[in-house]
């Protein structure tokens, strides 16, 4: 919070600078007494941590959400109104954020990448507001329990293996723990400034007439939310608000590199591995996925008639919905049926790389799957003696490994199937009736694979329940549901072990 407030003296946004002030002190001081209040602890394990990290985002995105509430409440709507562009007539969405639970709903959408807005007209807010949107996005992709083990002080024992296991992806860079936490934060922050200064550049070139302050502030924003696959944006219709074709095109790399994960990252600039590019099953796959299923989508949408462009919209959507960034560059309230299931089914559902900052079920746990299940018929045909061995990933499994890494997948691939069918039941109910089943899947599935496209049922006006329902989808679905449930359960029947 104390960051955004450098931005509004830059800007001179004194109401906004008041804002994160008040909410960064209130923050901290609530923060110093809970520590010292639990500072003797003992040692999480397991259980612990899961709780840990579920309780510990709910309260990031309740805290988060202070500053949106303050500014919209303290500023008044003249002064609003100065943040609306020149001519321009509509009101600023900041006022939208005197509801407190439009500022949780922002709040969420940003710490978890989500990139769903209530700030409708995202300009008039302030760029202390935007900056803190992205920021937020930012901080939120590499993840708040990784940050605090690469800056804090060493925990001693198991402790810090659990808590990092809790949050990444428990893939281990370095030779421990904290170290690991450290070289994430170097690739990620390595990374960011490469992709700002590409954005930058990038918008130079193809926008020559694009004011120079806009084009920084553009890109350093831009190169946050695109490489924690956020998807917050700083125009009015994000990524099409440039109206250029090339433009797109520019922003397309942004999106597959936050699409990849850290670890490869971390193979491929600090060790140098270039055939990591192809060699690595996941970025391999997305790859290959993005451009087969850019064409397909593609074609579904030349087929429909209903896009002016559909190469260069489908190609777009396609890796930002696989990727799970969220930029937007076509109306897809306007698609046929087809096109949106199609991008539901192949793209936001299977998500990208585990061990980034992506959602869905991950495009390594869609790989196993698909390799199971030919490994499953192939045993058909083997005799009862034979022990087939599973090779996926570099990694040599045998029957019973591989049968406990397919259960744990298929369990959560079926969690994450059942949150998107009740949520869309809810958006069915509660949505205006002028959306069709096809976009209450699509709004569903976007909320619950940190997505942030939208077909038009995400606004200020949506009900508050359907609101509060994609509250707790971008919760779950930032920390992979486990640690939702472990809370759950740690809140009904406590730690002791219950015989189910």
């Amino acid at each position: 919070m104390l960051v955004p407030s450098i931005l509004a003296i830059i800007y001179q946004e004194w109401y906004s600078l008041i804002g994160f002030l008040i909410a960064g002190a209130f923050t901290a001081l609530l923060g110093y007494l809970v520590y010292r209040l639990f500072e003797n602890t003992e040692e999480p394990k397991e259980k612990h941590s899961l709780a840990i990290a579920a309780i510990g985002w709910l309260m990031i995105m309740v805290f988060g959400a202070i500053p949106y509430y303050i500014i919209a409440l303290i500023t008044p709507i003249e002064v609003m109104q100065q943040f609306v562009p020149t001519g321009m007539d509509y009101t600023s969405s900041l006022l939208n954020f005197r509801n407190p639970l439009h500022c949780l709903f922002e709040s969420t959408s940003a710490f978890t990448t989500t990139g769903l807005t209530m700030a409708y007209n995202e300009p008039s807010v302030g760029k202390a507001i935007l900056f803190y949107r992205s920021f937020s996005q930012w901080v939120g992709g590499a993840g708040f329990i990784v940050m605090a083990l690469a800056i804090f002080r060493h925990l001693p024992g198991q402790g810090a293996m659990q808590l990092y296991g809790s949050e990444a992806s428990g893939t281990k860079l370095r030779t421990n723990v904290i170290e690991t936490a450290r070289a994430i934060w170097k690739v990620y922050v390595v990374v960011t400034f490469s992709m700002f200064v590409y954005i930058a550049i990038g918008t130079y070139f193809i926008l020559p007439n694009y004011p120079l302050s806009e084009n920084i502030f553009d890109a350093i924003n831009h190169a946050m939310t695109g490489q924690s696959t956020g998807g917050f944006s700083t125009l009015d219709d994000s990524i099409a608000g440039y109206q250029s074709a090339k433009m797109d095109i520019l922003f397309i790399l942004p999106m597959l590199l936050g699409g990849f994960s850290i670890p490869f990252f971390y193979r491929f600039l600090f060790q140098r591995k270039l055939d990591e590019l192809w060699k690595d099953i996941q970025t391999r796959a997305m790859i290959i996925a993005s451009i087969v299923g850019g064409v397909v989508l593609s074609l579904f949408l030349m087929n429909s008639e209903l896009v002016s462009n559909p190469f260069r919209e489908g190609m777009f959507q396609f890796v930002s919905a696989l990727t799970t960034t969220g930029w937007q560059t076509s109306n897809i309230g306007g698609w046929d049926d087809l096109s949106v299931l199609f991008i539901v089914a192949c793209a936001m559902i299977v998500g990208g790389s585990a061990g980034g900052t992506v959602g869905g079920i991950k495009i390594i746990r869609a790989l196993l799957l698909q390799k199971g299940l030919k490994w499953h018929i192939n045993k058909l045909f083997l005799s009862k003696s034979t022990i087939k061995s599973v090779r996926f990933d570099n990694k040599t499994l045998l029957p019973e490994e591989m049968s406990s890494e397919l259960s744990r997948a298929g369990i959560f691939t079926l969690m994450y199937i059942l949150f998107v069918f009740v949520s869309t039941l809810f958006t069915v109910y509660f949505m205006p009736g002028d959306f069709t089943l096809a976009d209450a899947i699509f709004e569903s599935a976007s909320a619950q694979g940190t997505v942030g496209l939208s077909s038009g049922i995400t606004d200020p006006s949506m009900d508050p329940i359907l609101e509060g329902i994609y509250i707790i989808q971008m919760w779950a679905g930032r920390i992979e549901i486990i640690p939702i449930l472990v809370l759950l359960r740690v809140l009904f029947y406590g730690t002791k072990p219950k015989i189910v």
